[in-house]
């Protein structure tokens, strides 16, 4: 009888287990830009390379696919290899032995659909599509296009106020984005390669810590245009938009129907994550530029639109989402039941609800849903529960907004559909029953929940908070002439408001609701396309450069991560979170940075977005 072993079955593994980690990171820093091609030819290798040779069709079949897809990215083939590549790869995929096979075959299908342009220019054209370039990923992946490495270089100088400026260049609303952005510039950066991505926004928040947005200098304006712009919503995108358009000169009339400015940065994120106070210091920094009239309280309908077209030499449309979302349940008009737009929308005007001694219920697993229970919590509620009707990992909200509602006691109740809200006699709510679910088949991206065989459940509540998402007012500017397709308007990729001259139209009104970041970007796009309708090519000049890079530090190094207040405390107040970063930290964290702005793609022709 054989002796067995401890040791792994192939000694290499452990070894090959490090490098599969790299090429994960790699995998996660892929350039936006890159050629789809050359990236399916890569994940069709690394497949071909797991073959363990038992069946042909994966043994044979996908090292020929490889060389046939080898030969369109080098342009050296025809219209009709494309035939004989979906051909072999459907062969491989219906008659492969195990996934390795199938699912690398099924990859190259589905490929082809979804890059069937790029697949076509290859072969005709026998170039890239036109958009295919690799950017500086930071700023690629910044809806507003942010120069990212010149303001960390900044801070590492101590330059505070000109990173300000810096990151006002292309968005206005530094210390916002500082404070609650989703950071999508953070997903493709490059030192994932080395350790981890850089802390983009903390450095960001250091810097309006360090200097206020409204003591950092702005521009000053160009000339007078004599040209006038409306501009109606004074939320992120309708301000970044003002804020723009006053600077190259024009005269912006901006009209918001509530009290205050700041739109959803006002009216839907509770204070812990952002201060009023520090909203205020991005929009007296927008308003001290000039040339801006705010009217506030100001209901726009269609025969103010009608007005204010015939009046203006443009207008932009940028009105948020700011209505809630129902539901269909038995009893949703119940005394207890409110949308948690409504109470986020309160909370803007500086009325906190009082939850003493009551049980909280919040339906929904958006970061909406989050910000209301703990806003709930804060609020003094006895039991805060969040109920949710797919998996915790399904939730839509930042993993860090669920851990930190978790870590002040909010309990999470995954996979329970909402059913009906009972009531006592006398009308009021005294509970939520809900249908038992269970994972099943991947529906547009994401795991669906279908019912479950199980009895149905009830949770204790005396109030129940409704955040399955937000809509958009649409009918006063649809009476008015603008098309809308399920309550968003439609526009032109320029922001043109469909079959409107003059009229554009952008933020979450036109793309549905989104984040902060999405709606300033459209403001500045707006912007330019307005100026350039009104005849003009304006260019802004922000009035600090970029210093010079440094010699790269490839030495692997942690991440500095932002902390917060001890959830103990921080939940029995409204007072913000987040503990500042220190000057070491953030010395430390701009030194990781890679300057791909100077090295690599960031020197070449295209190899950055940047508007002036």
């Amino acid at each position: 009888m054989s002796k067995l072993s401890v040791a792994p079955a192939s000694r290499a593994d452990a070894k090959i287990a490090g490098f599969m980690e790299r090429y994960q990171r790699r995998i996660e820093a892929t350039p936006p830009g890159t050629c789809p091609v050359a990236v399916q030819l890569t994940l069709l290798e690394a497949g071909a390379s797991q073959t363990c040779g038992k069946c042909v069709p994966c043994r044979d079949g996908l090292p020929q696919l490889a060389a046939m897809i080898k030969r369109v990215l080098d342009c050296d083939a025809d219209k009709a290899a494309l035939d004989e590549i979906r051909s072999l790869a459907t062969m491989i995929r219906d008659s492969a032995d195990c996934a390795i096979g199938y699912n690398a075959a099924a990859d190259v299908l589905d490929g082809l659909d979804a890059f069937a342009a790029e697949y076509e220019s290859h072969v005709m054209a026998h170039t890239c599509c036109d958009d295919i370039a690799q950017k500086v990923p930071c700023e690629a992946m910044c809806p507003a296009h942010v120069n990212v490495p010149a303001y960390i270089a900044l801070v590492a100088e101590g330059d505070y106020a000109g990173a300000v400026q810096m990151v006002r260049k292309d968005n206005p609303f530094p210390t916002a984005c500082a404070l609650v952005c989703e950071h999508p510039c953070e997903e493709r950066c490059r030192r994932t390669l080395i350790d981890a991505p850089i802390n983009i926004r903390g450095i960001k928040k250091y810097a309006v810590d360090s200097c206020a947005a409204d003591k950092a200098p702005v521009p000053a304006r160009l000339p007078e245009s004599g040209r006038k712009v409306a501009v109606v919503g004074a939320g992120p995108s309708g301000l970044t938009c003002a804020y723009y358009l006053a600077l190259m000169g024009h005269a912006v009339d901006v009209f918001e129907s509530r009290d205050k400015l700041g739109g959803m940065l006002r009216y839907g994120i509770p204070a812990y994550r952002f201060p009023r106070e520090r909203l205020d210091e991005d929009v007296n920094a927008i308003l001290s530029v000039g040339g801006i009239t705010v009217t506030t309280n100001c209901y726009v309908d269609a025969d103010k639109m009608r007005e204010l077209a015939e009046t203006y030499d443009a207008v932009y449309v940028a009105i948020g989402a700011h209505t809630g979302k129902s539901l269909r349940l038995e009893n949703i008009d119940a005394q207890g039941v409110s949308s948690a737009v409504e109470l986020l929308r309160a909370i803007g005007d500086g009325d906190y609800p009082d939850f003493t001694g009551k049980k909280v219920a919040i339906i929904g697993g958006g970061n909406v849903a989050m910000d209301c229970c703990r806003t709930s919590v804060r609020a003094g509620a006895d039991e805060v529960t969040c109920v949710y009707r797919r998996r915790l990992e399904d939730m839509t909200a930042l993993p860090a907004e669920v851990e930190g509602a978790m870590a002040e006691g909010v309990e999470m109740i995954t996979l329970e559909a909402p059913v009906a809200i009972e009531v006592d006699g006398e009308g009021k709510v005294c509970g939520l029953r809900t249908q038992p679910q269970m994972i099943s088949e991947v529906k547009r991206g994401r795991p669906a929940p279908v019912k479950a065989d199980k009895p149905e459940n009830h949770i204790d509540a005396d109030i129940i908070l409704i955040a399955v998402g937000q809509d958009i007012v649409s009918a006063p500017f649809e009476e008015f002439g603008m098309p809308a397709e399920r309550g968003c308007f439609r526009a032109s990729e320029g922001l043109e408001a469909e079959g409107l001259e003059g009229v554009f139209v952008g933020g979450d009104c036109q793309t549905g609701p989104a984040s902060a970041i999405m709606a300033i970007g459209a403001g500045k796009v707006a912007a330019r396309n307005i100026d350039t309708y009104l005849g003009y090519n304006h260019t802004l000049d922000c009035g600090v450069e970029a210093p010079a890079a440094k010699p790269n530090n490839r030495t692997a190094c942690g991440r500095v991560n932002i902390t917060e207040r001890p959830a103990r405390e921080r939940k029995r107040d409204f007072e913000y979170i987040e503990n500042p970063m220190s000057r070491e930290e953030a010395v430390q964290e701009c030194g990781r940075c890679l300057r791909c702005d100077h090295y690599g793609c960031g020197v070449l022709e295209g190899g950055r977005i940047q508007y002036v």
